[in-house]
C-alpha cells in the first residue's frame, strides 16, 4: 500500500489522527456494551442500579467520563475528518483541521468535566 504524498512517516499528524480515530472506535465499542448491560440493571434489579449510580459520584468515575466524552467527539471529528476526505479535493491545510478537532475534541471533554465537578 502506497502512503499518501507528502506522508513519508508515522510521525504525521494526519497519520496520527487515523490512529486516534480507529482507538476511540475500539474504546468505544468496549463501553457500548458495559453501557446496556447498566441500562438493563434499571429493568431487571433497580436496588443494584441505584448502588451502581451512587458509584458514579466519585472523582474517578467523572476523571472516565471526561475520557469518554473525549474519546465520543474525537471519534466524531475523526469521522468528519474522514468524510472531508472522500468527498472534498485535497488541501495542505487538512493538517491543521486534523489538529484543530482533536484540540476542539479536548475542549469539549474538558467543558464536560468542569460541569461534572
Amino acid at each position: 500500500m502506497k502512503a499518501a504524498k507528502g506522508i513519508t512517516s508515522r510521525a504525521h499528524p494526519l497519520w496520527l489522527a487515523y490512529i486516534l480515530h480507529r482507538l476511540s472506535g475500539l474504546a468505544l465499542a468496549v463501553f457500548l456494551p458495559l453501557h446496556f448491560w447498566v441500562l438493563a440493571m434499571a429493568v431487571t434489579d433497580p436496588e443494584r442500579l441505584d448502588g451502581f449510580l451512587r458509584l458514579t459520584e466519585s472523582g474517578v468515575v467523572k476523571l472516565a467520563e471526561f475520557g469518554l466524552v473525549f474519546l465520543l467527539t474525537v471519534h466524531m471529528f475523526g469521522g468528519l475528518r474522514l468524510m472531508a476526505l472522500e468527498w472534498l479535493p485535497w488541501s495542505a491545510s487538512q493538517k491543521t483541521l486534523a489538529v484543530g478537532a482533536t484540540t476542539a475534541s479536548f475542549l469539549i471533554a474538558v467543558l464536560f468535566f468542569m460541569r461534572a465537578i
